[in-house]
């Protein structure tokens, strides 16, 4: 039987594979599972099969269901944070902040299987994976708080940010919000979010004048 170092699988006497990278696979395999038939279908059995792997080879990596929904959600966080990046690299304004908004509803849109996982699933919210790419997440939000309302508190307010976003998408998710065109979508998110920022800057305090 062969090793590997480029992450490929060989095929050995039983009929599996084995992989350079079983881990990995894995996770793939479940995304795969996700996209084709959400939550419900996925299962280490599944994942192992979809891999290519013996349904024992799993619990080298993951205790159980919950530790590889675990790793997908953390799969998630990451792209996520990309796709906001991407939205806007370095938003400053709350036009900028309203962009990243629509952007985050669009991506539980386009992934809703991924995104309910996310948030959704009993997953191990404590893994070192899944506090990073958050930490990632609520630290860009954070940032664009701090260049838009330099004098509120920056974890409050993105705090309160996240969350009207976030409901937004599970709204859109559910059907109870107009999801039938990306226009649609875009208006409805724009306008709350703009809706909430313009209480907050009615309110915001100026900054004291430096002499």
């Amino acid at each position: 039987m062969s090793t590997w170092e480029d992450g490929r699988s060989v095929r050995t006497t039983g009929g599996t594979y084995h992989h350079g990278d079983l881990r990995a696979a894995l996770v793939s395999a479940a995304l795969e599972l996700l996209e084709e038939g959400g939550a419900t279908e996925l299962s280490l059995r599944a994942a192992a099969r979809r891999a290519g792997v013996a349904p024992s080879a799993p619990y080298r990596h993951y205790a159980d269901r919950d530790a590889l929904l675990s790793a997908v959600a953390a799969v998630g966080y990451r792209e996520l944070a990309e796709y906001l990046a991407t939205a806007h690299p370095s938003p400053s304004t709350t036009d900028d902040l309203a962009a990243v908004a629509v952007a985050y509803v669009r991506f539980a849109l386009q992934r809703p299987a991924l995104f309910r996982v996310m948030f959704g699933e009993p997953c191990d919210r404590d893994s070192g994976e899944r506090v990073a790419a958050t930490a990632a997440i609520a630290t860009y939000v954070g940032a664009i708080v701090e260049r838009c309302f330099p004098t509120a508190d920056p974890d409050a307010l993105s705090t309160a940010i996240w969350a009207l976003v976030h409901g937004l998408a599970f709204l859109h998710l559910d059907g109870k919000l107009d999801s039938s065109t990306p226009d649609a979508v875009a208006a409805r998110v724009s306008a709350a979010v703009h809706a909430v920022l313009t209480v907050s800057l009615a309110n915001t305090p100026e900054p004291p004048l430096v002499p």
